[in-house]
């Protein structure tokens, strides 16, 4: 559900689907550590209008290049995904009127291919072994040879990114909190939420502690999420802002999924129940704080996972 102030905005004569970008619930997640004095509390990112985190940094950096002319009606917006960001692009660019083109490990959820062509993307499938650095090569490669057809937002080094959560997703949470948020916890990917959100935390209190958390092989599936150090490394990664790094196993998120699905109520998606897995390893050897980490979408999309049928 979204805030009060949300459905406002939402039943307002001016307001528009972009509006609803933002100010999404802080949720508690109970029964997660028997500790009392710790809490955990995810982003439930999953209430913007795409569905997810991306929508903020989507929206940020398609605004910038309308703003800095890079980003024409004459121009296809194109770049790689692994789902959440070129759905956020394709339904920005469904409401704007841009066209959308998007390298796509072959690979991704029939669900993911399914909503983005429902928003009319053109999809660039790509080799499935190389995930989302085979599509960023591949994407490159079709920006070089044509490039004055494509605005190219580039997601994994454009400081729109980070900066979208430095302003919207780190202000959201100390308010949510009151100010009571000890530990910020969030997966690297294009590492736009970490970067951002804990940059802003550091500025509004120091003594937050920032910890990233990325999967434990470079052989994962937690699509969306980098093995930094066997992956292509997004220009806008800083490896010197996170306070220390954890790091989750495929079947332990997977199993994260499975348990907050059938026992909190929580659908959510493999990188979001990745997040919540290496929040419940802090929580587990802390005497007491604040987790906050990010949701980044529900469940719905992940459906045909073969996660499903495990006991």
């Amino acid at each position: 559900m979204r805030p009060p102030s949300a459905v406002v905005v939402a039943n307002s004569a001016s307001a528009s689907l972009l509006d609803l970008i933002g100010n999404t619930p802080l949720i508690k997640l109970q029964h997660l550590v028997e500790n009392p004095r710790v809490e955990i509390y995810g982003k439930a990112e999953w209430a913007n209008p795409g569905g997810s985190v991306k929508d903020r940094p989507a929206l940020r950096m398609i605004r910038e290049g309308e703003r800095c002319g890079a980003l024409t009606r004459d121009r296809t917006i194109i770049d790689a995904t692994s789902g959440n960001t070129g759905i956020a692009y394709a339904m920005i660019g469904a409401a704007l009127g841009y066209r959308v083109k998007l390298g796509l490990p072959r690979n991704a959820g029939e669900e993911r291919k399914r909503i983005l062509r429902a928003y009319g993307a053109e999809l660039v499938l790509t080799d499935p072994l190389s995930g989302s650095d085979g599509a960023i090569r591949v994407v490159r490669e079709i920006v070089e040879a044509d490039p004055g057809r494509y605005f190219y937002p580039d997601q994994y080094n454009n400081p729109a990114n980070w900066m979208a959560h430095y302003e919207t997703t780190g202000p959201e949470i100390f308010e949510q909190t009151g100010g009571r948020i000890t530990h910020f916890i969030a997966g690297l990917g294009t590492s736009g939420t970490f970067m951002g959100v804990g940059r802003r935390l550091r500025e509004l209190n120091p003594g937050t502690r920032l910890i990233s958390m990325q999967p434990d092989s470079p052989f994962h599936g937690l699509e969306g999420l980098k093995h930094m150090e066997t992956a292509i490394v997004p220009g806008i990664y800083d490896d010197q802002l996170a306070d220390e790094q954890v790091k989750v196993s495929t079947e332990e998120a997977f199993e994260t999924v499975r348990r907050l699905a059938r026992h909190a109520g929580w659908l959510v998606g493999i990188s979001a129940a990745a997040n919540v897995a290496a929040a419940m390893q802090v929580a587990n050897r802390i005497d007491e704080g604040v987790i906050v980490t990010i949701l980044c979408d529900d469940g719905s999309k992940y459906l045909s996972e073969k996660l499903w049928e495990a006991a």
